[in-house]
């Protein structure tokens, strides 16, 4: 319950609890497991601003505990968590590295901004 910031909550039922709560919750579940590798598929979906921030404080807190794995396309919250980060495109590794060496990948602008720098409609 500390971990998730919970602590305030831990009297209610699950389904009381708001959105970024329940996703806390659910996180705190599974590192009461002990898992050596957290996979994660866009977990701040639905979240607000300070939930999402909240959410980041606690993946950064399970820093050398756990391999955490995130599939996300919030990028201020990955630049927030990602000390590396891999870019798929098409199904195929496009770019590898850190945050820094990502923004300034010119292949990793050309696929997600097109070659105006403004990003597609599709």
């Amino acid at each position: 319950m500390a971990l998730a910031g919970l602590e305030e909550v831990q009297q209610q039922q699950a389904g009381d609890l708001s959105h970024g709560q329940t996703q806390w919750l659910e996180l705190g579940l599974l590192i009461a497991q002990q898992p050596k590798v957290i996979l994660l598929d866009e977990p701040t979906a639905g979240m607000t601003a300070g939930e999402t921030r909240k959410t980041a404080q606690i993946l950064k807190s399970l820093r050398g505990r756990h391999t955490i794995l995130v599939v996300e396309h919030d990028m201020a919250f990955v630049r927030d968590i990602a000390e590396r980060i891999t870019v798929l495109h098409l199904g195929r590794v496009l770019a590898e590295g850190s945050v820094a060496e990502i923004e300034r990948d010119a292949r990793v602008r050309q696929a997600y901004l097109g070659s105006h720098g403004i990003a597609s409609t599709c």
